[in-house]
């Protein structure tokens, strides 16, 4: 079911600060952008204007991508998750998105480690069963 913007105010749910976390992603590749902050202005601006706008929690005021770097994000889509606690914003980013100049917020501290998501295998190659089962 599709939200109006009305019933998307509505159905969001901001912290205790009157937040709403929001992701940014690549409408067409799918590459996550950055995280922002949305107060229910700045959700309704995003939702109506067709451009991003956040809450900046450090300067206290209204901003939006783009403004002052040209890095625009064109808005292609938006959806609040099961709890409503967070938004996805999909967008169509028009340069970089972090202010480091990196495509993506998340290219500049890559985490090594082991590999989420891959079922461990025993010295055999055998997958190992689930504690429990």
């Amino acid at each position: 079911m599709n939200l109006t913007v009305d019933e998307a105010l509505e159905t969001a749910h901001f912290d205790e600060r009157g937040l709403l976390p929001a992701v940014i992603q690549q409408h067409d590749s799918g590459e996550v952008l950055m995280l922002g902050y949305m107060d229910a202005e700045a959700l309704q601006r995003t939702l109506t204007e067709g451009r991003v706008t956040f809450w900046s929690r450090s300067r206290g005021e209204y901003w939006r991508k783009g403004d002052t770097s040209g890095h625009v994000q064109w808005v292609r889509g938006a959806s609040l998750d099961c709890d409503g606690d967070t938004l996805l914003v999909r967008v169509e980013q028009v340069g970089p998105a972090c202010h480091t100049g990196a495509r993506s917020c998340f290219d500049t501290h890559p985490v090594d480690g082991v590999e989420l998501g891959q079922p461990e295998t025993d010295a055999d190659g055998d997958e190992e069963p689930e504690e429990g089962s």
